[in-house]
């Protein structure tokens, strides 16, 4: 047998009102009629719903379970309504995915808009993998990614090229006083992001110096590369926005070397009839049109 949804929600009015005479009034029914009702959901779910005390009707363990399931079932009903009436849409939340080695400040500057908008966010992170899917299923509204997916495997999805960011060395002055990015890095040890666009053109950088550089840590999360920089255990490979907060205070500074390695940043979306109405002011103003 299927759940009554009606029976569901002539529980919820009861259960707001703690009384079955008002919540009769309110949805325009017998008392009995409801009392009845309320029954046959609990020899549904078979248990019960309320202790009943003289006229008080107080939620028992499982009554408070079913209200819970209750109130999330229709507020997903009234979303659905305000989505696909265009009554409302705004107030769902926008549901973000963000790879996990992502930015912790690009992540900031991207939501901003929707920040100054007073916006419900729900933030997931994940590997591209995971978060593609995600998208796919219309679970997230937009993936944050460093590369545009592969199109064999996701060729339904749109990479909105946002940001390009050069990639520079950063770390404790005592670090940076040498006069050669080829000295600089054959003498200080480096934290190196897992990000593929920064690795490759690192490998490529020092190959090019004929240096052979000493690796400090290799990471997967920027959160991290800033602890471990600011902790000055080495000199951080990074965009400088990773790092912005620790520039701005001076507790690191920036080598004077362009490194000639550039860091792209990618905001995938799933063509949708009915898109989040937020994703426009996100994407629509930095990307220039520029998709991939």
């Amino acid at each position: 047998m299927r759940l009554n949804y009606h029976h569901l929600r002539y529980f919820q009015e009861v259960a707001r009102e703690g009384n079955l005479t008002r919540a009769a009034a309110g949805l325009n029914l017998s008392q009995s009629a409801l009392s009845t009702q309320i029954r046959l959901l609990e020899d549904r779910l078979g248990h019960a719903l309320f202790d009943r005390t003289g006229r008080a009707m107080l939620l028992t363990e499982a009554g408070r379970i079913a209200l819970d399931h209750a109130e999330r079932i229709f507020a997903v009903g009234d979303d659905l309504v305000a989505t696909l009436t265009g009554g409302g849409a705004a107030q769902s939340p926008l549901r973000v995915g963000a790879l996990s080695t992502l930015s912790r400040n690009f992540q900031l500057r991207f939501l901003h808009p929707a920040l100054a908008a007073d916006a419900e966010l729900v933030l997931s992170s994940g590997n591209s993998l995971s978060l593609l899917r995600a998208l796919e299923d219309l679970a997230l509204d937009v993936v944050l990614l460093t590369d545009p997916p592969p199109r064999d495997s996701f060729p339904g999805l749109v990479a909105h090229r946002i940001a390009e960011q050069p990639v520079g060395i950063h770390g404790t002055a005592h670090r940076l006083g040498h006069a050669t990015p080829a000295d600089l890095l054959a003498s200080e040890p480096v934290i190196l992001p897992t990000e593929s666009s920064i690795r490759t053109g690192f490998d490529s950088l020092v190959t090019r110096l004929g240096v052979v550089p000493r690796i400090a840590a290799t990471v997967d999360d920027m959160a991290m590369v800033r602890l471990l920089a600011r902790s000055d255990l080495g000199l951080a490979i990074t965009p400088a926005v990773v790092l912005a907060d620790e520039l701005e205070q001076g507790l690191l500074a920036s080598a004077p070397f362009p490194l000639d390695i550039v860091e792209s940043f990618y905001a995938v979306t799933a063509p949708r009839t009915f898109p989040h109405p937020l994703l426009e002011k996100l994407i629509g103003p930095l990307t220039d049109h520029n998709e991939v």
